[in-house]
């Protein structure tokens, strides 16, 4: 008889093991990695006068490419770093985006290194719809401080007050 209490105290606690340790799984931060991942050194291999094959045989293929300005071409390596929970929204903790920049005959001409910090974030999708009428006309806001006459928003037209 206590042969069998023992076993059933040990099947009980593995019972109640196995949720608890995928409660506490599920609460450990996800950690991924995207886009370019440098190998150790390579950044230090890069240097003035290399030419855009010399460039990509060491560092690989470039996240994105700019060639808006008329100096040259730039590649650039992005790499980012996300950290998130189970149900809730990854949040980026870090950053770095490699940028070498190339003159005209396509050698390098400049190497930099940017992080999280160097960063500003712009909100493309704002999701708000503007309101027409809501804002005051350049000329609705002259005439506002004009004694007698009003504009109203939205309509475009002038209102003169009666004076008594």
């Amino acid at each position: 008889m206590v042969f069998k209490a023992r076993i059933t105290k040990r099947v009980w606690m593995a019972v109640l093991a196995l949720p608890v340790a995928s409660l506490m799984a599920a609460c450990q931060p996800e950690i991924n990695h995207r886009g370019y991942y440098a190998k150790p050194g390579a950044i230090n291999q890069v240097s003035e006068g290399m030419s855009k094959t010399e460039v990509e045989s060491i560092l690989g293929s470039p996240s994105t490419t700019a060639s808006v300005n008329f100096q040259g071409d730039s590649y650039y390596y992005i790499t980012s770093i996300t950290k998130g929970r189970a149900f809730l929204d990854p949040v980026e903790t870090d950053r770095q985006v490699i940028a070498v920049r190339f003159d005209k005959s396509d050698k390098v001409s400049g190497l930099a290194q940017y992080g999280l910090q160097d960063g500003k974030v712009i909100d493309i999708n704002t999701r708000k719809t503007p309101i027409v009428g809501s804002e005051f006309s350049l000329l609705a806001e002259l005439l506002k401080a004009t004694p007698g006459v009003s504009a109203s928003p939205g309509v475009g037209s002038m209102v003169t007050r009666n004076r008594q």
